[in-house]
Formats: C-alpha cells, structure tokens, sequence
C-alpha cells in the first residue's frame, strides 16, 4: 500500500491511496485544474482511480469534487446524509457514480479494507478512513474537535497516521479571527490543537515503526515548525521519542508529499 498527502491545509485537503489493484483519493479539495497538476507531480493519473471517498461536505475537501467526477466518471462513496449535502453543493453527478458508504463499515477492493469511522466536526455526519492491507494499516483522521476513545480504537496501531494538527492555542487566542470562529474551533466539533493531538497520538501509537503525517495545519494559526515541535515534546513527556520508533513528516497545502509504501 502507497499513499501520499497531495495537499492539507485550510484551504484544500486530498490524500491518495493505492494498492497494486486498486487506487483510490480521498477527498477533493482543490480546482479540477490543481488536482490534475498534484497528481502529475506523483506520476499517477486520475483516470485509474478506482473511486473518490468523500469525508464530509466542507468546501476544503469537496472543491474539485464535481468537476474530477463528470470528467473521469470517477465512482463516488459517501454516506447517506453527505450526499444530501453534497447534492446541493457539486451539481449534478450521475446515479452510476453514486455508491454508498456507511458509517462504521467496512469495504473490500481485493486485498483493500477500506473502514470508516466517525469524527466530531461541525458537518452533517463527518467520518474518516482507515487502510488495510496484508497486516498494514493507514489511518487518516482530520477535522474533528477531539480524539474520542472510539476513534482511538479504529485508529490504534496504524503504520502511518495522517493526523490533524490545525493550530497552536495561543497563535489561535492572539490571533485576527472574530471570536465566533475561534470558539468554533476550540470547540468539540472544531478542530484539534497541535498539543491534543499530540496526547491522542501518545495513547494511539505502538512500538512499532510508525510514521506521522501532520495536517490540515491552520495557515494562520499554525506553522510547521511550531507543529511538529510541539508534538516532538508531547510525546517526549510521555516517553516517545522521535527517531526511535516514530517519526514525523510534514504536509504542505500546495505539494505532495513523496508517494511512500506502507
């Protein structure tokens, strides 16, 4: 299994999933136009998609929706109250590329499990994505406000996490936004601060070689260095120490990051 993150941030996010049979993107957060330029960046070519799986209808995950699916009449999975979101926000898609994906359940694509899970966000019913194949898991989880014990369980022992670390506590308090939007984001269904994250990766991880993609990083609230540094002294008080058995990787909102195997 080989993944990449091709962009997240605020202002789109889009991973790529590929097995020798199968290949799937999920989410599509950017221009038709700058997904076509991401996938090209990583060799890979958006008419071998096997499908598109959509978290939630937020418009920094479903911008190119639309667009990519009519042009590459690529399949479609979403749940049931997304799409009735979505339909509203995407234009028309055809009936063929529809397919349902319910939350808390399981796909199969060959030697691909593809399971979903909920998260708390201000969408109408978020859910993210775990990978597995042949004994490896890629476990995807971003946007949510907290990183419940529930979600811990789906997530546990992954060999690579794509994980939220939206924005620094005090670059968020200190900053421009109104406070209505920084209440928003502090809340339960916002988003997780560097430190929050951090604690849940402390209980997910096992020792094991474990890589951690930092992501959805607010562009005003976050940087990288301030991310990953953060997270660095986190997990340290708990005992884990980058470079042992863990290491962390930065995402970018404009480049892919390197398309790597799990």
């Amino acid at each position: 299994m080989r993944f990449s993150v091709l962009a997240s941030g605020s202002t789109g996010n889009a991973i790529y999933v590929e097995t020798d049979e199968h290949a799937f993107l999920v989410d599509v957060g950017l221009s038709g136009k700058k997904m076509e330029q991401l996938f090209s960046k990583i060799g890979r070519d958006l008419r071998k998609l096997t499908g598109i799986l959509i978290t939630h209808e937020h418009s920094d995950h479903i911008k190119g929706l639309g667009v990519i699916a009519r042009k590459y009449q690529v399949p479609i999975y979403a749940n049931e109250k997304t799409w009735r979101a979505l339909d509203e926000l995407v234009g028309n898609i055809p009936l063929d590329q529809r397919f349902l994906f319910n939350m808390e359940s399981i796909k199969s694509f060959g030697s691909l499990d593809i399971e979903s899970f909920a998260v708390s966000h201000d969408a109408v019913d978020p859910m993210f994505y775990v990978f597995h194949e042949n004994g490896r898991k890629l476990a995807i989880i971003t946007d949510t406000g907290y990183v419940s014990d529930r979600m811990k369980g789906f997530i546990r022992g992954a060999d690579a996490f794509v994980f939220e670390t939206n924005h620094d506590i005090n670059m968020l308090q200190m900053g421009k936004y109104p406070w209505s939007i920084k209440r928003r984001i502090l809340s339960d269904v916002g988003h997780v601060s560097n430190e929050d994250a951090a604690v849940a990766m402390s209980e997910v991880v096992e020792e094991k070689p474990t890589h951690i993609y930092l992501s959805h990083l607010s562009k005003e609230n976050n940087m990288k260095e301030l991310a990953r540094m953060t997270v660095k002294q986190v997990l340290a008080s708990y005992g884990i120490k980058e470079g042992e058995f863990l290491h962390l990787h930065d995402t970018d909102a404009e480049e892919p990051t390197l398309l790597v195997t799990v």
